[in-house]
């Protein structure tokens, strides 16, 4: 594929022009991980590996008592604003989020470290250019992971990564955090950075646990090149004593005096909650120093030639990234909104076809959708990408992307709850925890704040002695739902509107934590089950869409990948029934598949709900090609148009395969798609009026949905009607008029 074209380096000037300086910057650093490192190192000798004599009394085995007034730490809850950045590209982090870490110091500790340790001092610019290095992404693998002790093999040390989640049963393998096999000072935890690295900081968080309150009040840090002598971070003459954690699931930072050049890096814990254990979670910053030698470092480099804008964009630099797209491609853009936020902010959707604003009759409608979990920010920012990407790959021309908007109506809707999104982004890529900006602002999981159809239809599918047969799609939402004093944010009324008024197909919502794809149901059937596999007419097919993105997709389907947190989902290849997984009643997915003709999915992107902006160039490619492969999954199965005698399409007219148990209906022009798997298939169309028509249709294996038009006259009735309708008189009802007569006849004889 076409990776630049005439468009890239227009979109990039198109950028700066609405002061977006750096991406220039960050675009230069993204082709070379180490380019900010060698600017700051050019200017200033490269330290040697040091390996000085550990400090008198280092090695005793004697208590320490706890410190009485630690060092106040950095917060989550009370973030810094970070400093404005310079245009000039020597005087720029690399790329990485514009946080919350910068600390506060002055020349006399610089000083003192600087004596004690022999480190060079950092200049002032150097203090908030390190990323994390990787914990909580899986970028450090567990054999880089170390401690002293671990009460058992689920608390070990790989377990102490930011953010992990415990699984249901917290004694098992994978519980949430590392936790000491003895609470005393001579425990630890440390991380093999695999080469000389400039630590900078350390976040720390307790044990993620319903039960358990354990954490680390306060610690050392202790670096290393050899893993055997250790040196601890001092502040001026004595060992530093870092304050950590109040509770257990706020992650709090905390800077070194000064930077810190080693290999290894160690966590003395010195105390703890009084009631609790030692335990802890945690991520490092710091920025690896070149070593072009280093097999481990080009193992596991990732470089992008995508020329896009690489960074996190709060909700103005969203609606203005969209508006730049819309000026670079504006015959084949167009920017609207669904509705509005809890807070009034728009929700801005891009539409991307070779006719925007207009549905082409045999052209699918496909969308999009990121950021329900205001927090789960990676979804977001890979839709921001696609947008670019596809408009400057349309202009260069690239064969695929242009057959794929020409064919398709995308919609592209990246932030679906804004609010939470902005609330999340106070706290930062690693200080805002698992949950911060998870909600709306009023407290909704949109995620599962949609209509429970699911139970509608088990109920009448289980009324044996109905009537009428269940219908098993195009269930009507209750009426309590939609009244205002219903407990449904104005996002998910939203979300339902617009996908009542377009005739989507297929659709995809990003989500983060984990990565894999889900498919429906997400609801189990029976009410006394939380896991259970609960499949849908539709499961081959589903199973299709979820493998198609998993198996493109860099590191979903590879059996040597850790897993997250607790699950493993690669028995089905990093795809996953959502119910077997854990019960959510009101899910997108199954709304959009029993409310409309919509299949949706749920795709997790990533175990790192909000990375680093450092990160964004490996987690794009990570997703680039899923993304693409997904949407062009929209041209598989049958399509077609259903009209009348006169060549007119009929709408609303209902699609039945035969052996399956879901059908779709047609759009208002009488267009259809229905999504299939490759087969031989009995469809029959039907309206109300018009007879009934049947057909053999074949899918094959090669892209292109295969074309089965239909066409119904109108029945015998239904022409009565129309003629007594036009001459202004009403079909006579049989029924009722026998009833009438056989009562005259009554009275006549009475």
């Amino acid at each position: 594929m076409a990776r630049r074209g005439a468009a890239a380096p227009a979109l990039a000037l198109a950028l700066l022009a609405v002061a977006l300086s750096e991406v220039g910057a960050q675009g230069a650093a993204l082709e070379d991980p180490d380019y900010y490192v060698q600017e700051i190192w050019s200017r200033e000798p490269e330290p040697e590996p040091f390996s000085p004599p550990l400090p008198a009394g280092a090695g005793a085995e004697e208590r320490e008592p706890r410190p009485p007034e630690p060092k106040p730490p950095k917060r989550a809850t009370k973030p810094k604003k970070a400093p404005k950045r310079e245009k000039l590209a020597l005087e720029m982090p690399p790329p990485g989020k514009k946080n919350n870490r910068k600390g506060m110091r002055t020349k006399s500790s610089e000083k003192a470290a600087n004596d004690d340790h022999n480190v060079p001092v950092a200049h002032e610019d150097v203090r908030e250019s390190c990323p994390p290095l990787g914990l909580e992404t899986l970028k450090i693998t567990d054999f880089q992971l170390h401690a002293s002790t671990a009460k058992r093999y689920g608390l070990g040390a790989h377990r102490g990564r930011l953010n992990i989640q415990a699984g249901i049963n917290e004694n098992d393998f994978y519980d949430g955090a590392w936790c000491a096999g003895r609470n005393d000072l001579h425990q630890w935890i440390e991380v093999d950075a695999r080469r000389l690295t400039r630590f900078t900081g350390v976040i720390t968080q307790g044990r993620n646990s319903l039960w358990l309150s354990d954490w680390v009040t306060s610690y050392k840090v202790m670096v290393s090149n050899d893993s055997h002598t250790w040196v601890t971070v001092k502040n001026g003459s004595g060992d530093m004593i870092f304050e950590g954690n109040t509770e257990k699931e706020i992650p709090v930072l905390n800077e070194l005096p000064v930077p810190m050049v080693a290999r290894y890096i160690r966590v003395n814990p010195r105390s703890w909650f009084d009631n609790g254990s030692i335990c802890l979670r945690m991520e490092i910053l710091g920025c690896p120093l070149p070593d072009p030698n280093n097999y481990y470092h080009r193992r596991n480099e990732m470089t992008t030639t995508d020329d896009l804008d690489f960074k996190h964009h709060n909700y103005k630099e969203m609606r203005q990234l969209m508006k730049v797209v819309n000026e670079m491609c504006p015959n084949i853009t167009r920017i609207y909104n669904i509705g509005k936020s809890h807070q009034g902010l728009k929700l801005y959707a891009m539409e991307i076809s070779d006719r925007p604003g207009e549905h082409e009759v045999g052209e699918p409608e496909f969308h999009y959708i990121a950021g329900a979990h205001g927090n789960e920010v990676l979804g977001r920012e890979l839709l921001l990408l696609l947008l670019q990407f596809l408009c400057q790959e349309y202009l260069a021309r690239n064969a695929r992307i242009v057959r794929l908007v020409e064919e398709t109506r995308i919609h592209i809707l990246p932030s679906l709850n804004p609010d939470g999104y902005e609330k999340a982004c106070e706290g930062g890529s690693e200080l805002g925890g698992w949950s911060l900006g998870r909600w709306t602002h009023d407290g909704i999981d949109i995620n599962n704040n949609f209509p429970d159809l699911n139970t509608l239809l088990w109920e009448a599918e289980d009324r044996q002695n109905g009537p009428r047969k269940a219908p098993n799609h195009y269930i009507a939402i209750p009426e309590w739902f939609l009244s205002e004093n219903a407990t449904v944010a104005a996002e998910t009324r939203a979300v339902i509107a617009w996908m009542e008024k377009i005739p989507f197909v297929l659709g995809g919502n990003l989500q983060g934590g984990e990565l894999v794809v889900a498919y429906p149901y997400d609801m189990v059937r029976s009410p006394w089950k939380t896991q259970e596999h609960t499949p849908t007419p539709d499961d081959h097919v589903f199973r299709w869409l979820a493998y198609s993105y998993a198996s493109t997709h860099r590191l979903m389907t590879d059996a040597r990948r850790r897993v997250c947190h607790t699950e493993d989902f690669q028995k089905e290849d990093g795809t996953v029934n959502g119910a077997s997984w854990h019960t959510v009643a009101g899910s997108l997915n199954d709304f959009s598949y029993l409310h409309t003709n919509c299949f949706e999915l749920s795709i997790y992107v990533g175990c790192d709900k909000y990375p680093h902006e450092s990160q964004l160039p490996e987690e794009w490619e990570n997703n680039r090609e899923s993304l693409i492969v997904f949407m062009e999954q929209i041209h598989r199965g049958i399509k077609g148009v259903v009209r009348d005698l006169h060549g007119k399409g009929i709408p609303n007219a209902v699609i039945s395969v035969e052996g399956v148990n879901h059908d779709i209906r047609t759009a208002s022009d009488g267009d259809y798609w229905r999504l299939l798997n490759p087969g031989e298939y009995v469809v029959t169309a039907k309206a109300d009026g018009f007879t009934v028509s049947t057909k053999n249709c074949m899918v094959g294996y090669d892209m292109g949905a295969t074309r089965c038009d239909f066409t119904l006259s109108k029945t015998n009735l239904a022409r009565i009607r129309e003629i007594m309708e036009k001459f202004g008189k009403q079909p006579v009802n049989l029924p009722a008029r026998r009833l009438k007569l056989r009562g005259r006849k009554r009275r006549q004889r009475g």
